[in-house]
C-alpha cells in the first residue's frame, strides 16, 4: 500500500521561504504557507503553451492576502512610482527591519550563476540592508547574506519583464494579529482551495488557456508532439520541481486535518508530477505524456473530495 511520505529539502519556494523569514520565530512551516496561498490546487496552461502546476488564473500575488489572513498575519504593501521614489521607501523602511521584496526579475540577480539579463522569471527576496552602492539580502534560492550591486537590484525590482505584479512592490510591518495554529490555518485555507479548483470567475487569461484536466491533456500533446528546448527546460528546472513539492505539501497538510481521501488524491498528483522529471530529462516524452494523462482526472476528484470531507454525515459543515 502506498503511504505518503513528506518531502523536506531544497526547491523553488521563494515566496514561502521569504514569508517564513519575515515571520521570524512565529513562522508556520513553509508547507502550511504554500497551502494557504492556494498554489497547490490546480493546473494551468497559459495561452495553451506555458504550463504551471498551480491553479487556473493564479499567480503568487493572487494568494498572498488570503494566506496572510488564514495564518493570522497582516502587512503593509507599497508599490509603483519611479526608481528614486522606490529606493527612498526602501531606505526608510529598512530602518525598522528586513523588507520583503517581490516580484523581482530573477535574470537581473547576477549573484545567481548564469544570470546575465531578464528571463521573465519571478522571484522573491528579503532585503536586510541598503547603501549607496549595494543591497544586502537573503535570497531563498540558496544565497544567504548575498550582496548585489544597487543598479542590478533596482533593475530586478522594476520587474517589467515579469508577467504579473507592479514594479517596486514591497511588504513591511508584518504583524501577527491573532494566534492561529497550523491545523486551523490549513482548515481555513480549504474553501479557497475548492474555489481555485472550480476555476469559477473571470480570470482574465490569454486566449487558448486551459485549466486542470484540460491543461494536463494539452501539455501531454505538446510534450509528445515535439517538446522544444524552452518548454523542456521550464519543466525540468522549475515547473515539475515546484509542482511536485507543493502538492506533496498539500497532501501532508490535508492529512493533518483529517481529509484522508483528499490527501490520498494529492499524494497521487505529487507522484505523477514527480514521475515526469526523469523522462523529461532523458527525452522519454511518451512516458511524461502518460503521466500527464493520468494526472488529468485527479483535479475534479480532488475538488469533490475536499467538498465531501468538509461535510459531516448529516450534511452540515465540518466544525474545527
Amino acid at each position: 500500500m502506498k503511504t505518503h511520505f513528506p518531502y523536506v529539502g531544497s526547491g523553488p519556494y521563494c515566496y514561502a521561504n521569504s514569508f517564513a523569514m519575515v515571520f521570524g520565530d512565529k513562522a508556520p512551516s513553509t508547507a502550511v504557507i504554500e497551502v494557504a496561498t492556494g498554489g497547490p490546487f490546480g493546473m494551468q496552461l497559459i495561452g495553451g503553451t506555458l504550463p504551471f502546476f498551480d491553479p487556473y488564473g493564479w499567480n503568487p500575488r493572487a494568494g498572498f492576502d488570503g494566506a496572510l489572513n488564514a495564518l493570522g498575519w497582516t502587512s503593509e504593501v507599497t508599490a509603483g512610482g519611479d526608481a528614486d521614489e522606490a529606493l527612498a521607501r526602501l531606505q526608510s523602511s529598512i530602518e525598522d527591519g528586513p523588507v520583503w521584496i517581490g516580484p523581482v526579475e530573477m535574470g537581473h540577480l547576477r549573484h545567481q550563476p548564469k544570470m546575465t539579463g531578464p528571463i521573465g522569471a519571478d522571484h522573491y527576496v528579503v532585503v536586510l540592508g541598503v547603501d549607496d552602492d549595494r543591497v544586502l539580502m537573503h535570497d531563498p534560492q540558496g544565497h544567504p547574506y548575498v550582496s548585489l550591486p544597487l543598479n542590478d537590484f533596482m533593475a530586478a525590482w522594476r520587474a517589467d519583464t515579469v508577467s504579473y505584479g507592479t514594479s517596486y512592490t514591497m511588504r513591511t510591518g508584518f504583524t501577527r494579529i491573532v494566534e492561529v495554529s497550523e491545523v486551523d490555518a490549513i482548515r481555513a485555507s480549504i474553501p479557497a482551495a475548492i474555489a481555485w479548483l472550480s476555476m469559477d470567475g473571470d480570470h482574465n487569461m490569454p486566449p487558448g488557456s486551459l485549466g486542470n484536466g484540460e491543461a494536463a491533456e494539452g501539455l501531454a500533446l505538446l510534450v509528445e508532439s515535439g517538446c522544444d528546448r524552452q518548454l523542456r527546460e521550464h519543466l525540468i528546472h522549475f515547473a515539475v520541481r515546484v509542482g511536485a513539492r507543493r502538492i506533496a505539501d498539500a497532501a501532508t497538510c490535508l492529512a493533518r486535518v483529517g481529509y484522508a481521501e483528499a490527501a490520498r488524491i494529492a499524494d497521487e498528483q505529487a507522484r505523477l508530477i514527480g514521475a515526469m522529471q526523469h523522462p523529461l530529462v532523458v527525452g522519454d516524452d511518451v512516458a511524461a505524456a502518460a503521466a500527464l494523462r493520468a494526472l488529468a482526472p485527479t483535479y475534479d476528484k480532488l475538488r469533490a473530495a475536499l467538498e465531501n470531507e468538509g461535510l459531516t454525515a448529516d450534511g452540515s459543515e465540518r466544525t474545527r
